[in-house]
């Protein structure tokens, strides 16, 4: 009998410079970035750094989703000689594999210490929660190569900090210190690089005691309404309120709230 072999099988059958830790245990899921030193990230990188984000997503032992990187640097960006070996429809779905964190339902939380150059930076900015160690650079030097960013850094830079100072960082290749970001409102927290895994638990902790199911509408709708103007935001949002107030988690919540005690949210 023929069957149909899906791409992602032979993906997925050996990972390109990153490795996966599931705890169940915990209801959260590592990727581990970890081609030293300077964790460059392939062109089959993107494509299983997709799937594994579209695989987490669905996996429901996992709650949240932690990127992050072995050594002193998250990521100096991508592998510069495949780009010239790409066609040109395989550099045309760069930006779907890298915003895969931001279509995952679930928080996605990334470290980041060090480089965070190019693609490294761009998947940062596809997270929902970006902490940053006082070692982190973020940068896109695409400009030093004759290049543009073409994973979508340029146009989440733009929608988070505006146009002057992304023109900044674009067009100057001009690098922004972990503490900078942070005032700026890129990165969520800063902190000593010694304390970034401890920040980033201690997240992962606070998030997992929230309704999985308030959580996944949250992201969705912040995520659908970033460029609506204000009365379909507030529209949409009544619609997704409405939707939780029959939720199962709702209901423990009231009932956790009037009791006094911590609720024990299900995701349902």
């Amino acid at each position: 009998m023929y069957q149909i072999q899906h791409p992602a099988h032979t993906l997925l059958e050996e990972f390109d410079g990153f490795s996966v830790e599931i705890n169940e245990a915990k209801q959260r899921a590592d990727i581990i970035l970890h081609r030293p030193p300077f964790n460059i990230i392939s062109m089959p990188e993107r494509d299983q750094l997709r799937l594994v984000f579209e695989a987490l997503d669905a996996n429901p032992a996992v709650r949240v989703i932690v990127l992050r990187a072995i050594g002193e640097h998250f990521s100096s960006g991508g592998d510069i000689r495949g780009f010239l070996e790409a066609s040109p429809e395989h550099v045309s779905k760069l930006a779907w594999n890298i915003a895969a964190p931001a279509r995952c339902s679930k928080p996605v939380i990334v470290a980041n210490r060090g480089y965070a150059f190019g693609v490294g930076f761009e998947i940062s900015l596809a997270c929902d929660f970006r902490i940053v160690s006082e070692t982190c650079q973020y940068a896109l030097p695409e400009q030093k190569l004759g290049q543009i960013p073409g994973s979508g850094g340029s146009a989440r830079l733009q929608k988070m900090v505006g146009i002057t100072r992304t023109k900044d960082v674009v067009m100057r290749s001009r690098r922004v210190a972990g503490k900078q970001a942070y005032e700026w409102g890129i990165a969520t927290e800063c902190v000593p690089d010694a304390d970034l895994e401890k920040a980033t638990d201690t997240l992962v902790d606070e998030l997992l005691g929230f309704s999985p199911i308030a959580q996944r509408t949250a992201k969705k709708l912040l995520n659908d309404t970033e460029d609506s103007t204000l009365s379909i935001a507030i529209e949409l949002e009544g619609h997704c309120y409405s939707r939780l107030r029959s939720s199962n988690d709702f209901k423990e919540g009231v009932e956790a709230f009037h009791g006094k005690r911590k609720a024990d949210f299900k995701g349902d």
